[in-house]
């Protein structure tokens, strides 16, 4: 059969790692990774093996290139099994022919998995690099670092993050934050209602906001009483949320907050929800018979019936451990909310802190401004001073040239003969001499000149950026 050539999914990629890594123990919960290494084996990365009764699983050479290139090898390459899936025969020789010695091979080295690799890059790059993603190298970066984020290999002391950047896709390997290591007080559920907290009295009168079914009400009212007593007991405040019918149940991750915790000042919201279980639809005859008659009816593929696990939705703040728990098969809700009430107190003390940041920021900004506008006034008044001092330069000249004008008027009329007309060009000079003086500058005190006051529009030519009516 020729291999699939379908992109190995995220979970299929971390049992391809497991399968690299010699298949550690107890690092699975079920079985279901056999079914994983089934699909891997269509795709030619694995060879499964159920001789004597024993299950196995082992790379071939083509997952041996995906782990150390993820990607399958380049079309026309043979790939071969390894080593350990190749079957042994004896090689062809005669009774008389002598026995050919062999050098023993070198030990082969084990590959390292791409964890490995990757942590080695980070370690040489100082914990960050950035993947391109278009080329023969690209790779769905994604969902290799959440399989990374999985394997074994990685420190206890570090993680991996990954995101979006300009230039590709950024990894980065950062120390592990203290919260994660704290050890957590178990919060203690209580078996009945004794003294409901009064959001939770409000939920009991209006069951229906909750939408959910009535042998799983009580139980999700004592989880909500226990969280909010454990929320209080850090100092945050609890309320409830909006009353209301409850909207389908693929609509209620966007529904209205049941209840609201505030830690510092930020505002978190929780939905309770109950988790479906799905089965075949088996259709009625009627429905056959519908779907005959009418082209548009489509007869459902599933169906969905409620259970009695239960699922918190958290919502508001920059997460941390996650946004939403569940009970599952080894571990149920109960033992999951000391972990959902730190959460609420790592969002609370997340927020502070950026709101800190936010108002230091605002601060310091403020402090920019204050400093360019203060120098914007300096160079408002210098401008000022240099436009007063040009103004009384041309001044100056503008009455040197009236003088040496009304110089020659005097000349002019002293060969004029008596008369009227003399006497008004004497009397035009009299005036001339008067406006010279007055225009000159030097005919005043020379003093530095009084700033006005400037306006907004008068400093934005030295501001830049700024705006002069507030950072």
């Amino acid at each position: 059969m020729v291999p699939l050539k379908r992109p190995v999914n995220e979970g299929q990629l971390s049992v391809l790692q497991w399968v690299g890594a010699g298949c550690p123990e107890d690092v699975w919960e079920t079985s279901s990774y056999k079914t994983t290494c089934q699909a891997l084996q269509n795709r030619g990365l694995v060879t499964v093996s159920r001789k004597g009764g024993q299950w196995s699983v082992v790379l071939t050479s083509a997952g041996q290139h995906y782990l150390s290139h993820g990607a399958y090898p380049p079309p026309g390459s043979h790939p071969r099994m390894t080593k350990a899936t190749a079957p042994q025969r004896p090689s062809p020789r005669t009774h008389d022919a002598p026995a050919v010695e062999r050098k023993p091979s070198p030990p082969q080295q084990n590959r390292l998995t791409f964890t490995e690799q990757l942590l080695q890059e980070l370690a040489d790059a100082g914990g960050r690099i950035v993947k391109t993603t278009t080329g023969r190298d690209s790779a769905n970066w994604p969902s290799r670092i959440a399989a990374a984020r999985r394997s074994t290999k990685l420190p206890k002391t570090k993680e991996l993050h990954g995101g979006w950047c300009r230039d590709g896709y950024e990894i980065k390997l950062v120390d592990t934050p203290a919260w994660r290591f704290a050890v957590l007080a178990p919060v203690s559920v209580p078996s009945r209602l004794t003294r409901p907290h009064s959001v939770v009295r409000a939920m009991q009168n209006e069951p229906r906001s909750l939408g959910l079914t009535k042998p799983v009400h009580a139980r999700a009212l004592r989880l909500i009483q226990a969280l909010i007593t454990a929320t209080e007991s850090d100092g945050h405040a609890c309320s409830v949320g909006r009353p209301g019918s409850a909207p389908p149940s693929h609509h209620r991750r966007s529904a209205s907050a049941h209840f609201t915790i505030t830690a510092q000042r930020l505002t978190l919201g929780f939905v309770v929800q109950q988790e479906q279980d799905r089965t075949e639809h088996v259709a009625t005859e009627k429905e056959l018979a519908e779907a005959r008659k009418h082209s548009w009816i489509r007869i459902p593929r599933f169906d969905y019936t409620p259970s009695e696990r239960l699922r918190l939705v958290l919502s508001g703040g920059r997460p941390h451990r996650a946004s939403e728990w569940a009970d599952t098969p080894g571990r149920p809700l109960d033992e999951q909310l000391a972990e959902i009430a730190q959460e609420v107190t790592l969002r609370g003390d997340a927020a502070e802190r950026q709101r800190q940041e936010e108002l230091e920021a605002a601060r310091q900004k403020r402090l920019r401004w204050q400093a360019a506008m203060e120098k914007a006034r300096v160079q408002y008044a210098e401008t000022y001073r240099v436009r007063h001092f040009e103004a009384q330069e041309a001044a100056w000249r503008h009455a040197t040239r009236l003088a040496e004008y009304v110089t020659a008027m005097r000349t002019r009329v002293e060969t004029m003969p008596p008369g009227e007309t003399r006497t008004e060009a004497e009397a035009w000079i009299i005036w001339a001499e008067a406006t010279t003086e007055r225009i000159d500058p030097l005919n005043a005190p020379l003093r530095m000149p009084t700033i006005p006051e400037p306006q907004a529009n008068d400093l934005k030519p030295f501001l830049g950026e700024w705006n002069p009516y507030g950072p």
